[in-house]
């Protein structure tokens, strides 16, 4: 039988495929609220654990710069080039008001990581009941894959949260098509697409398992369906400027990404079951499959579905379809990427938290979350001591390196304008200004549009004008080379700058660090 809405009351009733069993809306015992409390509290220490260990890259230090432009620059530089992650940028804008040590800067993601942890309860209640929701806030708050980005001052976990509300508010509006449901639905879908732009493939994904629904055709079907293609109607126009920046910029912002082979695909899983090897997903796989077997006969998707089908239908293709689209995608152009996906996560989860739950006796739903657990916890002390799922590059020591070193009248020009971030916020960082400038260093030669960062100074590469300009008038001059080699080859742009200054400083000195390297050019 489909789900459908009540004709005239706002409680469902049990011919319409819904439990109505008290678990479904959990009731706030002290009982509960103890539990979740202990757990929330180890998700906290796990995720403030070391979170300044690991040194800021390029990425966070863009983040940072990005947030401190001025108001006029960061508007045009928004929708220039950096409108994925506008909603980041916007709330770490405020946040950088209050502080602007790495620690604090981190902790804002942090904060959007813990409050994953009660929306996720939420979300697996509504689908379950509390020993599911109980569960599987337990499994993500140790969760590897989590911490990592509650540690990264980047949108991803700002992103995850609002793909967990956004889908518990359509799981309620199913249950209960209230204004106030979709509203909800609608804020937390807009917020997560402006969050980060794959947001869209969750969209899909609700698209899907929504038809998913469409048994009946009476009056209340009709009703509820009516109110989510109007939530899905304002969900696009609220997002048109997003969607209008993308088909302005197509594709060319993560040109990077390279073509996944089956080695990436393998390393995603096992980084989003939480970085404990293949032991860890096995584990994750059988509480999947656990939670599955016994729907196996119904799960045909086909309309209509059963409550007890649809829900497993709904997170299965929440963790597959995005995954199978972008590695379909990227035959033609890459678009896969592990962390861009990281709103995968709950459904994974969740499954695993149903399997385990289904275990017939109590106590070996306790043995078997405790080896999940634990596993878990030795994935998250592994990423303490080293990141696995990218290699961090060394832009940050290599601004402290110029900073340290430089004298005064010398100047420095970056390879690529973008290696004037991690530089712009060490300075920032070691001056103690949290609004914009560098402390004393090298003299910017380019990219330079002015005394502070300017929205143009994130794009392009000097022209042999420039480098000719420098090897003439500067006694010392340091460059910065971030990402120059194509196909184990120095790209055009280092060429030209050995051309240029290879004849007119008799001395250079060069030190490498992970991704960069940093060049002393002077004349004695």
């Amino acid at each position: 039988m489909a789900i459908m809405p009540p004709s005239h009351s706002a409680v469902l009733r049990a011919e319409d495929g819904l439990p109505l069993n008290s678990s479904a809306q959990p009731v706030r015992t002290w009982i509960s609220i103890l539990t979740f409390a202990v757990v929330a509290a180890a998700g906290t220490v796990l995720r403030f654990l070391f979170i300044a260990r690991k040194p800021f890259w390029f990425d966070e230090s863009f983040s940072v710069e990005v947030a401190r432009l001025r108001w006029h620059d960061f508007l045009r530089l928004l929708w220039w080039r950096e409108a994925n992650m506008s909603l980041y940028y916007l709330l770490l804008r405020g946040w950088l008001h209050f502080g602007f040590a790495p620690f604090f800067v981190r902790s804002l993601s942090v904060l959007c990581s813990l409050a994953t942890l009660p929306a996720i309860y939420w979300l697996a209640c509504k689908l379950f009941d509390r020993q599911v929701g109980m569960i599987a806030v337990a499994l993500l708050s140790c969760n590897a894959y989590s911490i990592r980005y509650a540690q990264e001052a980047r949108s991803y976990a700002l992103f995850l949260l609002w793909a967990t509300l956004s889908s518990g508010f359509l799981v309620a509006w199913l249950r209960e098509p209230s204004l106030r449901n979709r509203r909800g639905f609608v804020l937390a879908n807009v917020l997560a697409i402006y969050a980060h732009l794959y947001a869209v493939l969750l969209v899909a994904v609700q698209w899907l398992s929504v038809r998913l629904l469409q048994g009946k055709k009476d009056g209340g079907w009709r009703r509820n369906h009516s109110g989510l293609q109007r939530a899905w109607i304002e969900t696009g126009v609220a997002a048109l400027p997003l969607l209008t920046f993308v088909a302005k910029t197509g594709a060319g912002q993560i040109r990077w990404i390279a073509r996944p082979g089956l080695r990436d695909l393998l390393d995603y899983w096992k980084h989003l079951a939480g970085n404990g090897g293949w032991l860890l997903l096995l584990l994750y796989g059988a509480a999947c499959l656990a939670a599955t077997l016994p729907w196996r006969g119904r799960l045909r998707f086909r309309m209509p579905a059963e409550w007890e089908a649809w829900r497993l239908q709904f997170l299965l293709i929440w963790l597959v379809f995005p995954v199978a689209l972008t590695v379909v995608l990227s035959l033609a152009r890459p678009v896969f990427l592990g962390r861009y996906l990281i709103f995968c996560l709950p459904p994974l989860i969740i499954l695993a938290a149903a399997g385990l739950a289904s275990l017939r006796r109590g106590w070996m739903v306790l043995v078997c979350l405790a080896i999940m657990l634990f596993f878990s916890l030795q994935g998250t002390v592994s990423y303490y001591n080293h990141d696995f799922d990218l290699e961090r590059d060394g832009s940050a020591a290599a601004a402290n390196y110029v900073y340290d070193h430089a004298q005064p009248g010398d100047a420095i020009l970056f390879h690529i304008a973008e290696g004037r971030i991690p530089y712009e916020f060490v300075g920032g960082l070691r001056a103690g200004d949290a609004k914009g400038g560098v402390g004393p260093g090298p003299a910017i030669i380019f990219p330079r549009h002015g005394d502070r960062l300017d929205y143009r100074d994130v794009t392009g590469k000097p022209t042999m004008e420039v480098l000719r300009s420098a090897a003439d008038k500067c006694p010392r001059v340091w460059v910065v080379l971030m990402r120059n080699e194509v196909a184990g080859y120095a790209d055009a742009t280092t060429r030209m700058l050995n051309q240029a200054f290879g004849g007119a400083f008799p001395e250079m000195q060069q030190v490498q660090f992970p991704q960069v390297e940093v060049r002393l050019y002077s004349r004695r």
